[in-house]
């Protein structure tokens, strides 16, 4: 049984992940903030009373389920009412939220740093995440839990509730496209 530190320390360990993976999937800061926040109620007031080693699964299929959730209820929001900001370009919209902000900032400097290396780091970071963005939905879900969250095949197929073979279809064809876009903006494995 997780102890109440142990389900405290888990959810703050995965707060931050969490949050930019569920922006990743809803683009907007706010629904990605509910959303995580319930997925975390729920895990508490749900699941707390399971063993430490069992929380990582049950949250990220507790975090898919509510993500999937929030898709439905807007699906069917839209579908009578469509709000005026949704005629808008995204440049006019003003609220424009970079997820690369709530990365972690080392707290070291390498001593062969220097601002063009940073500069061109920070260009490739935001490539990447611009054509993270492009991906289909399943792919990118794939692919974030494989490689941002580092769950393996098994568990990422039980996270997405579909088979192993899924998975591998889905992040194969994720990293088959960023591979092709990105060597075509000309950055190189």
């Amino acid at each position: 049984m997780a102890s109440p530190k142990a389900l405290s320390d888990f959810l703050k360990d995965v707060e931050r992940r969490a949050y930019q993976r569920t922006l990743y999937h809803v683009r907007n800061h706010e629904s990605a903030l509910d959303i995580v926040q319930d997925s975390m109620m729920r895990l508490a007031e749900h699941y707390g009373d399971k063993p430490a080693d069992e929380l990582p699964l049950l949250f990220q299929r507790i975090l898919v389920n509510a993500t999937m959730d929030w898709f439905r209820r807007q699906k069917t929001q839209h579908a009578l009412f469509t709000p005026y900001a949704d005629f808008q370009s995204d440049d006019d919209s003003g609220d424009d939220v970079n997820p690369l902000e709530f990365l972690p900032v080392n707290s070291f400097s390498l001593d062969f740093d220097n601002p063009q290396s940073t500069h061109e780091r920070k260009q490739t970071l935001l490539a990447i995440e611009e054509e993270l963005l492009q991906l289909a939905p399943r792919q990118r879900e794939a692919f974030l839990l494989r490689y941002w969250e580092g769950l393996d095949i098994a568990e990422t197929a039980q996270t997405m509730g579909c088979s192993q073979g899924s998975v591998k279809v889905h992040c194969f064809r994720a990293i088959q496209s960023l591979f092709k876009t990105l060597t075509a903006k000309g950055f190189k494995p």
